[in-house]
C-alpha cells in the first residue's frame, strides 16, 4: 500500500498573494491565511414512486476569508468608501502556494471579481495584543486554476 512522504505535505507560509486593484498590482504581504471556497447549492428533489430523495445542484456560492496583520489601510479604505459613496471596489486575486521542498510543484489560483464583505475593522486598538489583526471576508465570481500541483516524485510503501 502506498502512502503520501511528508516531504510532500505544503507548507502553509510558502507561497504568495497578489490583489489587481484598477489595474495596480499589489503584493499581499500583511496576509497571515488566506482562504476561499465554493458552496455548491443544492435542493431536495422528490420523485413519485420512490422514497429516495434526490440532491440536485442548482448554483455555487463562492466565498472567502483572510486574516491579516492590522495596519494597511486598504480594506478599510474600501470600506469607507462605499459608506461614503455606494461605489464599492473591486479587485482580482492571485494565490500561489510554493513549498520548494515539496516535488509537487506549484498551485495558482486566481479570484475574479472579488470584493469586501461583511465586517471590516475601521479602527482597532487593545492592550492584551501583542500583534493587531483582522479578518477580511470576501466574495468572489469566478475562479481559475492557472497552474495545479502534480503527482508527488514517489510514495513510501
Amino acid at each position: 500500500m502506498s502512502f503520501l512522504l511528508e516531504r510532500d505535505t505544503i507548507n502553509g507560509a510558502s507561497g504568495s498573494a497578489f490583489l489587481t486593484i484598477d489595474g495596480q498590482v499589489q503584493q499581499l504581504f500583511q496576509a497571515k491565511n488566506i482562504k476561499a471556497s465554493q458552496n455548491i447549492q443544492s435542493t431536495d428533489m422528490k420523485v413519485i414512486g420512490t422514497k429516495i430523495i434526490q440532491d440536485k445542484s442548482t448554483g455555487t456560492k463562492q466565498t472567502g476569508t483572510m486574516t491579516i496583520y492590522y495596519g494597511s489601510p486598504l480594506f478599510t479604505r474600501m470600506a469607507v468608501e462605499y459608506a461614503n459613496t455606494g461605489v464599492m471596489q473591486y479587485f482580482d486575486m492571485q494565490v500561489t502556494n510554493n513549498d520548494p521542498t515539496t516535488t509537487v510543484g506549484q498551485q495558482v489560483v486566481a479570484l475574479y471579481g472579488c470584493k469586501i464583505s461583511g465586517e471590516i475593522d475601521i479602527t482597532k486598538m487593545d492592550a492584551d495584543s501583542d500583534m493587531l489583526d483582522q479578518t477580511v471576508n470576501f466574495s468572489y465570481t469566478k475562479a481559475e486554476v492557472l497552474q495545479s500541483f502534480h503527482e508527488p516524485a514517489s510514495y513510501g510503501g
